[in-house]
């Protein structure tokens, strides 16, 4: 049987199982089979190099959104209104059949857009590409959700349910489990808080269903049985992502503001281009990248090309803006000057750990380089002889 098929038999069984409490251990291991299988999935076959196909795609620019929706909701156009790429648009499904890149010029960045192929149930198990189209979206920043306004909501639902199969957690935080395997000592479980979802029992099966015997557990937060798989996988992506509804101009005033009332959500019809400019905006707030500009001595501060900096893509510390610079910068400096946002007066003097915010000036000052010797009466270095016996002797008085 292969592991397509055993996922089936467990889900098979876990629908027919009645949940109360007698049951929940029993559902808590079956969910635990299945993220195994799913994670064995994912792996490339045995005897294989590991190397399979997939779109190559190099990163470029300071941030990467992946388009993703089912085929025939409008992700060609939208690359195309916001780059200038040309991506082959047509009527028919499966336009698009490989990644077809673009760039964003968005307040001085750059922004690299992906159009991929449409997606579609059992994605996740590699129907149409799917598992290609996944990979790329674990690689970027955020993800644009492509919907037809005009269809049913179970498409988002269908969706998110496919990229949460291979480990893709949309809008959601990493939960606060600290967990570590040991190698002696047995099972560990601690909590800071009454717990409902989870008791030691079923902590225990699902440790052992991983034939992990030893280990230290610790909830900071009331978890589910899903959280905790998680974290014992430990191979989740937590990604921001924002719904994007397309085609408003087929539906009625109230079902347009329905839809924009909703959380992470923007209403656009690229047919009319209606609310592009609100799209970009909202990809910026969710990106978070922070400009930082530089300031010679003594000179103006140069606005014409920013240091972008992002929480996600090492930090936006000023130690992180000097690597950024330079990986050897971090040694000469002294202190930096930081006019901005972050910054509680003009200049500010900040160390290597203070928080850079967006379109801060930073004015970086080096250490000076040690002088030989000194100055005056406090001169370290006399250049007189170390010895009486090598001292000069004085030519003898004329008498």
């Amino acid at each position: 049987m292969g592991i397509i098929e055993k996922i089936k038999e467990i889900e098979a069984e876990m629908a027919r199982t009645q949940k109360n409490k007698a049951t929940e251990y029993h559902l808590g291991q079956l969910k635990a089979k299945i993220a195994k299988l799913r994670t064995q999935l994912l792996e490339p076959p045995k005897g294989s190099s590991g190397a399979g196909e997939g779109f190559e795609v190099t990163k470029f620019g300071h941030g990467r959104v992946a388009l993703i929706g089912f085929p025939s909701v409008g992700k060609s156009t939208l690359l195309t209104l916001l780059t200038g790429t040309h991506s082959e648009a047509a009527s028919y499904e499966f336009t698009t059949l490989t990644c077809i890149p673009g760039i964003i010029h968005y307040n001085d960045t750059k922004i690299q857009l992906l159009d991929l192929p449409g997606i579609i149930e059992g994605a996740s198990e590699g129907k149409g590409r799917g598992r290609q189209v996944i990979a790329v979206s674990k690689s970027s920043d955020i993800v644009l959700m492509v919907l037809d306004a005009s269809k049913s909501e179970g498409h988002r639902q269908i969706l998110t349910k496919e990229l949460e199969a291979v480990g893709l957690r949309l809008n959601k935080r990493p939960p606060q489990i600290y967990f570590k395997k040991k190698k002696t000592g047995g099972i560990s479980f601690n909590s800071t808080l009454p717990l409902t979802h989870v008791d030691e029992k079923l902590c225990y099966q699902i440790l052992h269903e991983y034939k992990i015997h030893n280990a230290e557990v610790l909830f900071r937060e009331d978890a589910t049985v899903d959280d905790l798989i998680d974290v014992i996988e430990g191979n989740r992506k937590y990604m921001k992502c924002v719904y994007v509804y397309n085609k408003i101009d087929v539906i009625g005033i109230d079902d347009v503001d329905k839809l924009a009332r909703q959380p992470n959500s923007v209403v656009i019809s690229c047919n009319l281009k209606l609310n592009l400019d609100r799209l970009l905006a909202r990809m910026w707030e969710e990106m978070g990248l922070v400009r930082v500009y530089t300031k010679p001595q003594g000179q103006q501060p140069d606005f014409t090309e920013p240091v972008v900096l992002s929480v996600d893509r090492g930090g936006c510390t000023v130690e992180d803006f000097c690597n950024h610079i330079h990986r050897s910068l971090v040694k000469d400096v002294k202190y930096v000057l930081v006019w901005g946002t972050s910054a509680r007066h003009y200049p500010q003097h900040c160390g290597l750990g203070h928080v850079l915010q967006d379109e801060d000036v930073v004015q970086i000052v080096k250490k000076k380089e040690k002088e030989e010797g000194g100055r005056g009466r406090f001169k370290s270095h006399s250049n007189a002889p170390a010895r009486i016996s090598d001292r000069e002797k004085k030519a003898p008085l004329k008498t």
